[in-house]
């Protein structure tokens, strides 16, 4: 069952923050520490509270977060370049390691796609590190395509 993040659910997703920072930090250890989360518990339930940020969690039978997908609502109203459209992100979707090649990604994927749609979104963002080639074969696979690329020279 996919459902909006509660409460209950903040000390299984600290555990999924862990093993995202894991990845990112075994891909680029220059940038990320070590076992860290990216938010703390408090800042789990004032963010799970926002409607401009829903958290989609995937369940299963006893309520265990199989994975989630962190959203968060976008627009630029009256930007001097930018048009007036309405952007859903997704700052973060992670599966836990122990699920993962059990379609619980593309279901959290296919959820938000289909919140966005309902809820009168333009379009479906987000970015992936480049060290993270399951994730991008991933969002290939779901249709994502290319919208912009970060480069960077180390000093």
């Amino acid at each position: 069952m996919i459902r909006r993040a509660q409460e209950q659910d903040i000390p299984d997703v600290l555990k999924l923050l862990v093993q995202v920072c894991m990845v990112h930090h075994n891909g680029r250890p220059d940038l990320f520490k070590g076992p860290a989360t990216k938010y703390t518990a408090e800042q789990l339930k004032e963010i799970f509270a926002d409607d401009n940020k829903p958290v989609f969690v995937l369940v299963n039978e006893e309520e265990r977060v199989l994975g989630y997908a962190f959203c968060i609502h976008q627009e630029h109203p009256g930007d001097n370049i930018l048009t007036d459209i309405r952007t859903l992100y997704i700052d973060d979707l992670c599966v836990d390691e122990a699920c993962r090649g059990q379609h619980v990604g593309r279901q959290l994927y296919e959820h938000v796609l289909d919140y966005a749609k309902k809820n009168g979104y333009y379009n479906v963002t987000l970015n992936v590190w480049s060290c993270n080639e399951p994730a991008m074969k991933f969002y290939e696979k779901c249709g994502l395509v290319p919208q912009k690329i970060g480069m960077e020279k180390i000093l």
